[in-house]
């Protein structure tokens, strides 16, 4: 046994080994150790009489999958090596092989995936000899979708974090090229490192076409050469490897372009909370989480790669904003079509679980009600006028003939189990019907059988009784012994009574068993072959998943809009951003109603048509819009709710706004927010300027930028000189719309000299509050014209620091202010030294010392006055 158990392990290197034995799942060596550590169980020990006795550990078979899925998600791949024949029939030792291995990216277990996530595990192929391009592809095991394309190396870290991938899978001498070492630092990926043959171009050509059964893979935008065919088969070898089924459910490959759909890098991402907070890290809280309105898995799943993924066409973008304009117009057809949505369960999984062979009876009855629901779907989007709706209902396959299959084959609630029985419906089957009758006819036959003993032996008391160690006996008491006939045969002797059986008997045991045994063989093999004849489908029920999922998108997103409110947006070609009355939709959504004060966002307004000479017109036809105002006025939620505004515009979705024309965006940018990295030695303010610097060089003339207090980690002068160099980049440079909230409110000279810059600020009121002098009220409105004040103590006092600090800094700031004071050079005593007055950054202010030079006529100065005269300007500075 422990030769075998070794012989598994070494082919299963850097996996945790669970090896059944009976009905344990046992672990030895480190294994053992580590999984008592993870799940908290005994760890004993194998021969614990010898001086090297084996570390073991283990727990019954029935609680694999929660073990399992500790074991995963603390990063484990785990390999299970079950017993493949059965121990009655085996002769020898049972013969044991590994039949999966689990891993972060290859789940496919209902109980371990999150419904609402896809679980994507990510190839990436070294760089192509032809060009200097990596191959990428990913793959979601549970349904089969299958997507590859080619990427620059620079790319590659924006790609991971839309795609979000739970394993990474690289060759194991990849990470040497040092543009690609950060691999190994990334916080959230699972790096699996593959030997390099894995990823052989021809081999990897040649097992994607035997795949897909093809002799090209021109059909899938794919030349054999191309960059992205080592990535996508070495993801097929390493499904083969961990899955040990069938991959039928792989039927397709997707080619990925990049510039198909707006790029986010992971720091916007990160910083507008798209799918997950920045805090806490979960859905909760996300746009996803508010937008989120889907009533199936599958359609939760494709919004969320809807917002991974917003769109560049606006044709495509038109599209799915007529679908949900036609479903907000008509909510009683809307919510008709979520109530059947609701009941088609996860079909995409559903058929993912169908191919590989590992669909249980419940999962048959889920796809049975699925088919069931297509009709009153097709028959609902009948008539309709969008094109999206109009393709649902034409391409809905109903597959009315393996429906009908399914309802002949399925009981209609049938156990989870197929041990458990009664998963075949009667009339199916004649032979299993009548193995059944004979197991059912048995209660009444021992009925018989009792009475007519009971009365031949005149014993009234004679019980039949049965159990699993000496099946059916006859019970008789002790006064009733002198009875017994001799052709009875003792079994069993007990205090007050005895057990006999007797030929008839035992035939009859012997009959009704071997009709229970069969019957369990042949509704497993019946079970085999209505899952095989499902699987003949595979294709339609995946199309049909698909459009489902898509259907229940959009259904949600015309509930979103209808129930809070939102307008649909014009979709523009211009740089344009043009919001009336815009609200941040998670605010909006978690906000007591009527709490969130609306703003508008009006960018390059001017290329629209609409420019006057007004105030307002001017700075709507900016493209740089510094906002100042103070800290905690709603700066922030103002610019993150341009950026959100304009994904949500381009997923398809309405926005909540009062009316919104919203130019198409390449990239959306965002630099908002502090943090740090220090494990790569890596300040608040480093990581500040690296993701600033990344802005500066991608972005172009069509993206949007959001920027947030830049240059507050370091000095006053350095951050505000930084604040107005990057300012000014962004306005003369690529001239993208930029959305700048600064607490500098220095910037504002830059619309003096800069045309396309705009000053908006947070309105703020000031109001006397009795015998504490005046307080400020925070308006959260959006104004044209620059703050002259960050009301940083006023915020201060609102946080809660001692009253005599925030009089004391109140004091220090008026010195300041007045220019005869400052906070360096306090002397010993406690009071603090005259230093001169502070010269402006963008230009000096009057000084004594410069009026007295410009009124000096050196020519006229003889030498020792002159020197005298550099004495008092001495004095003077």
């Amino acid at each position: 046994m422990m030769a075998r158990y070794l012989e598994v392990k070494s082919e299963t290197p850097g996996a945790v080994l669970l090896f059944r034995m009976g009905d344990f799942y046992e672990t030895f060596y480190d294994d053992a150790e580590t999984i008592a550590a993870e799940l908290q169980i005994t760890l004993t020990s194998r021969d614990k009489g010898s001086e090297n006795p084996v570390p073991m550990a283990g727990f019954p078979y029935h609680a694999l999958a929660g073990h399992l899925a500790k074991l995963v998600a603390a990063g484990h791949r785990v390999a299970i090596c079950d017993q493949v024949e059965d121990p009655k029939t085996a002769k020898g030792m049972v013969r044991r092989e590994v039949t999966r291995i689990v891993t972060p990216g290859t789940l496919t277990d209902e109980t371990m995936l999150d419904p609402r996530q896809a679980t994507w595990v990510m190839a990436v192929a070294p760089p192509s000899k032809r060009l200097d391009v990596l191959g990428i592809a990913w793959v979601d095991a549970s349904t089969g979708q299958f997507t590859a394309g080619e990427i620059t190396p620079a790319q590659l870290a924006e790609e991971i974090a839309r795609v979000q991938p739970a394993e990474l899978l690289v060759p194991d001498d990849f990470l040497q090229d040092e543009r690609l070492a950060w691999l190994r630092e990334h916080a959230t990926l699972t790096l699996t490192e593959r030997p390099p043959w894995a990823f052989s171009p021809h081999g990897c050509c040649d097992r994607l076409k035997e795949h897909f059964t093809v002799g090209s893979l021109e059909g899938f935008g794919l030349k054999d050469d191309s960059a992205a065919v080592p990535a996508a088969g070495a993801l097929l070898e390493y499904l083969a490897h961990t899955q040990r089924a069938s991959l039928a459910h792989i039927t397709s490959l997707t080619l990925h372009v990049r510039g198909s759909a707006m790029q986010l890098d992971e720091t916007a991402r990160r910083s507008l909370e798209l799918t997950r907070t920045i805090r806490e890290n979960r859905r909760e809280g996300s746009l996803l989480h508010v937008i989120d309105r889907t009533v199936t898995p599958m359609g939760a799943r494709l919004l969320a790669t809807w917002l991974e993924s917003p769109l560049l066409d606006a044709d495509a973008i038109t599209l799915r904003l007529d679908a949900v304009a036609e479903l907000v117009a008509s909510q009683a057809l809307c919510e008709d079509l979520r109530g059947e949505l609701k009941q088609v369960h996860d079909l995409q999984r559903l058929t993912g679980r169908l191919a590989t062979g590992r669909s249980g009876p419940r999962d048959l009855a889920q796809l049975r009600t699925a088919l069931s629901r297509l009709p009153k779907l097709k028959a609902k989007l009948a008539a309709r006028r969008s094109d999206l709706l109009i393709r649902v209902e034409a391409r809905l396959d109903l597959l009315p003939d393996l429906k009908l299959f399914l309802d002949e084959a399925i009981e209609e609630e049938p156990p989870a189990k197929l041990d458990d029985g009664l998963v075949i419906r009667r009339g199916f089957s004649d032979e299993l019907d009548e193995l059944r009758s004979l197991s059912s006819d048995g209660k009444a036959w021992i009925a018989r059988y009792q009475k007519s003993e009971s009365e031949r032996t005149g014993i009234p008391s004679l019980k039949v009784g049965y159990n699993k160690v000496f099946g059916y006996y006859l019970e008789v008491t002790a006064a009733n012994l002198a009875k017994v006939p001799p052709e009875y045969i003792r079994k069993q002797t007990l205090k007050n009574q005895e057990r006999f059986i007797t030929p008839e008997l035992k035939e009859y045991e012997d009959k009704v068993l071997r009709a229970e045994t069969r019957t369990g063989e042949l509704e497993a093999e019946l079970f085999t072959r209505v899952r095989e004849h499902a699987a003949e489908s595979l294709r339609p029920l995946q199309d049909n998943g698909d459009l489902l999922a898509r259907l229940d998108v959009l259904c949600g997103l015309a509930v979103l809009a209808a129930s809070q409110g939102y307008c649909r947006p014009e979709i523009l070609a211009t740089p344009t951003l043009d919001v009336r009355e815009g609200r941040h939709p998670v605010l909006d959504a978690t906000l007591p109603p009527g709490t969130f004060v609306p703003n508008d966002v009006r960018l390059g307004v001017e290329e629209a048509g609409e420019a006057s000479e007004t105030d307002m017109a001017r700075a709507a036809a900016g493209r740089l819009q510094l906002i100042t105002g103070p800290n905690m006025a709603g700066k922030s939620t103002y610019i993150r709710q341009a950026a959100l505004l304009t994904i949500l515009a381009q997923i398809g979705s309405w926005v909540p706004a009062a009316s919104a024309r919203i130019g198409l965006a390449d990239r959306v940018f965002a630099r908002v927010g502090a943090s740090d990295e220090l494990a790569r030695g890596q300040s608040t303010f480093m990581v500040e300027m690296v993701e600033t610097a990344r802005i500066l060089h991608g972005a172009t003339e069509n993206s949007l930028v959001i920027l947030d207090e830049i240059g507050r980690g370091t000095s006053t002068y350095d951050g505000v000189s930084l604040a107005w160099a990057i300012a000014e980049h962004l306005h003369d440079g690529p001239g993208c719309r930029t959305l700048f909230a600064t607490h500098y409110h220095e910037l504002t000279d830059l619309a003096r000299s800069h045309p396309r810059v705009a000053n908006w600020n947070v309105a703020v009121a000031e109001q006397s509050s009795g015998g504490r002098g005046r307080q400020i009220v925070f308006l959260h409105r959006i104004v044209p014209g620059g703050a002259d004040r960050s009301y940083g103590i006023h915020v201060a006092e609102l946080a809660g620091l001692p009253k005599s600090v925030v009089a004391r800094a109140s004091e220090l700031l008026a010195e300041l202010e007045a220019g005869s004071r400052s906070v360096a050079g306090a002397a010993p005593g406690g009071s603090m030294a005259d230093v001169a007055r502070q010269f402006s950054l963008f230009g000096p202010d009057d000084h004594p010392a410069v009026a007295r030079l410009r009124s000096l006529d050196l020519t006229k100065l003889p030498e020792a006055e002159a020197v005298r005269e550099l004495g008092r300007l001495k004095e003077l500075l």
